[in-house]
């Protein structure tokens, strides 16, 4: 497996996405056995925020890092609310004592909300400066939002953009894919199989999918990753939230598909029109 400059293992997909996790206390074991179980896998890009069960997904991932933490790349997020300077290292702090660490390898702003860019940027610096975190990006962020990153914090600093991107949800791929291609943003797909809406097995794009993943040995939820990382610029961080929900992700960053199966995929679910907005979560 290679590493790539983002730190996600593998090719650039079977990455551990904490998500949306709102995760009841019976069921606290569990997760933080799939969270081991894909580190053992190789799967070591854990992703969480403040915002998740109000802080208890972040206090579970510190309790499955535990005596691990130099294996894994932990990411967390700011709520725009609390993204003022003051505000981002107070929160950044909250999470690392929830996370039981000292840094985190990617802070990110959540979603844009009212607090200026400026000073949620000058934050993230600060915590850069002492080591707090290694790098920061943002999430939910559009085009015009990402210009306007850029033109305050300068070249080379905005490691990512965290954005919703699935076989139905393909509306990055008109302009923000392009724009973090060109200013070397790394794209990183939240939710890749949807909200509950994956492609049927009885539907036209889930029959495409069987038969591409028949023809490679794979899962259908392997072929959507392979499909949706077809781009070096973007790597997905599907959820997992138990065991099987691992088992089904590992080793989809090794399938590769062809150009012809690339674009039978592309026919079965198509592009369509760039929304005025992202989709936010």
């Amino acid at each position: 497996m290679r590493v790539n400059a983002f730190g996600s293992t593998g090719r650039n997909v079977a990455i551990i996405g904490q998500g949306t996790w709102y995760i009841e206390a019976a069921q606290r074991a569990d997760a933080v056995a799939a969270l081991q179980r894909g580190i053992d896998l190789g799967m070591t890009h854990i992703d969480t925020a403040e915002m998740y069960g109000s802080g208890a997904a972040e206090d579970i991932v510190g309790e499955a890092i535990a005596g691990w933490r130099d294996r894994v790349f932990l990411v967390s997020k700011v709520l725009p609310q609390n993204a003022s300077h003051k505000g981002t290292i107070k929160a950044c702090e909250a999470s690392l004592r929830r996370l039981k660490t000292d840094r985190l390898d990617c802070y990110l702003l959540h979603w844009r909300g009212p607090v200026p860019l400026s000073e949620t940027i000058a934050a993230m610096g600060d915590l850069v400066r002492t080591g707090k975190i290694r790098a920061w990006g943002v999430s939910n962020f559009d085009a015009d939002d990402l210009e306007e990153a850029l033109s305050i914090a300068g070249s080379g600093q905005i490691a990512c953009n965290q954005v919703l991107y699935h076989l139905r949800e393909r509306a990055i791929e008109h302009a923000v894919i392009p724009w973090c291609e060109q200013n070397r943003v790394a794209v990183v797909a939240y939710s890749p199989f949807g909200h509950n809406g994956f492609p049927s097995s009885q539907s036209p794009g889930g029959r495409v999918l069987a038969e591409i993943g028949e023809a490679h040995g794979a899962t259908v939820h392997q072929v959507a990753l392979a499909f949706l990382t077809r781009r070096p610029s973007v790597f997905a961080i599907p959820k997992a939230a138990n065991q099987s929900h691992v088992s089904q992700n590992a080793g989809a960053g090794d399938l590769v598909l062809t150009p012809e199966e690339v674009g039978r995929i592309d026919r079965a679910f198509p592009l369509g029109r760039r929304p005025s907005s992202l989709p936010m979560l």
